[in-house]
């Protein structure tokens, strides 16, 4: 009998998918295992897995077209098989243990949409070893051909960093010719004509777009305000940064303090869920990380029993693998509290929209020398601004501030974290 192929659910949020490519053509013979299609989701594009073997006797979506989870992606069967009751009468959503099955199948590569821009020449480059078929060709997703040939980048040139020296569309991406030098993303117009470029919407900033604006329209945010005096942090992360082998970051400091604070203080890690406020016993912070396409959250769990260098280790890693594109679905599901900080770039004090299904968010700014009152004199000081927004429904003004006075005490004496 004919099997049904439904559009999987690859992420938490994911409420449709679009088709970037199909591997195979109706007529194709398909094996198990074998990539079946490439799936962009909010979150990321995905190889998805046939978990069939037979022909594929039909596609129910497109290549580039949108269809919600559980539509009818594809069906495989037997060859000339008739489906057309399937067809006529469509089919049954699948069942939670088989969409769960399809989830852990792919491997995400994060989505990276560029605007249409006029074709470049192939350029001369240097060999690059690439890893090739039996036959010769060089291997090569189908998305990645596809981008390559949209660029006019020629597939040989290009260094693959996939399973086995595969090229994937982050190398395409990525690809910078050998003697060209790096091009801005931006191209000047002749002066005194108007110009622009509309770049397609991604999966992912569609979902942050959707997510968010629910979030600020939804939520009644209000915002708490606070200086922190980092003196004694900075004294504390120069002592622990001098033993070897360790490099602790004044973020690993604030993922800390806010994770034994939230201990203390369970209305803040806490989230609306309607009929119902769920307390969260354990403490999961997200913390925001920005990439081309957009911004993810990985997770720290259980950040409230790690250490500075664990946490660290742990925050560097998910960093490095959102750069490369590399972050699993679970690694960025099932946040209780949400860090954003942009003091690395300069930024003094911002505020931040709630990240659901949290109830409230950290956005920390940089540590800014300025004068400070101590002991009635006036003396040079470091002091750091956060702005924790809160989801009024959930956590009340003084719930919100009490957290960041259990906060501020962490953080304005480290040694008090290390009990």
């Amino acid at each position: 009998m004919a099997e049904v192929v439904y559009m999987p659910k690859l992420s938490d949020t994911m409420t449709e998918g679009v088709v970037a490519e199909w591997t195979k053509k109706v007529g194709d013979a398909v094996s198990s295992g074998e990539v079946l299609a490439e799936i962009e989701t909010d979150k990321a594009t995905m190889e998805f897995e046939s978990f069939y073997d037979g022909v594929l006797l039909h596609i129910g979506v497109e290549k580039g077209q949108a269809a919600p989870v559980n539509a009818i992606l594809a069906i495989i069967g037997e060859k000339d098989e008739d489906i057309s009751g399937i067809l006529a009468g469509g089919a049954a959503a699948p069942a939670a243990a088989k969409e769960e099955k399809a989830v852990t199948a792919p491997s995400p590569e994060p989505v990276k949409e560029t605007a249409p821009a006029a074709k470049t020449q192939p350029v001369s480059t240097p060999a690059v070893a690439q890893t090739t078929s039996t036959d010769g060709r060089v291997v090569a997703s189908p998305l990645a051909k596809k981008l390559a040939s949209e660029k006019g980048i020629d597939i040989n040139t290009v260094q693959g960093t996939g399973e086995g020296g595969r090229i994937v569309k982050r190398d395409v991406d990525h690809y910078v010719p050998y003697d060209a030098p790096a091009r801005a993303s931006f191209t000047a117009a002749p002066a005194g004509v108007e110009s622009y470029t509309d770049e397609p919407v991604s999966q992912m900033r569609k979902t942050i777009a959707r997510r968010l604006a629910e979030s600020k329209f939804t939520a009644p945010h209000f915002y708490l305000t606070l200086d922190i005096d980092m003196d004694n942090a900075i004294a504390a992360r120069k002592a622990l940064n001098a033993t070897e082998g360790v490099k602790v970051s004044f973020n690993d400091m604030v993922i800390k303090a806010v994770a034994i604070s939230l201990r203390q203080h369970p209305a803040v890690n806490s989230a609306w869920m309607g009929d119902t406020i769920r307390r969260n016993q354990h403490v999961h912070i997200g913390v925001a990380v920005a990439v081309d396409e957009g911004l993810l959250v990985p997770v720290v769990r259980f950040a409230d029993t790690k250490g500075f260098a664990q946490i660290g280790e742990e925050v560097r890693t998910y960093a490095k693998k959102a750069k490369d594109k590399k972050l699993q679905p679970s690694d960025w599901e099932g946040n209780t509290f949400t860090i954003s900080n942009l003091g690395m770039f300069g930024i003094e004090e911002f505020t931040a929209i709630i990240n659901p299904p949290d109830s409230c968010i950290m956005a920390v700014g940089g540590i800014k020398e300025v004068p400070v009152v101590k002991n009635g004199q006036v003396v040079p000081g470091n002091v750091m601004k956060v702005t924790l927004s809160c989801d009024h429904r959930v956590v009340d003004g003084a719930s919100g501030a009490a957290f960041l006075q259990t906060f501020k005490g962490y953080l304005e004496n480290p040694v008090t974290m290390l009990l």
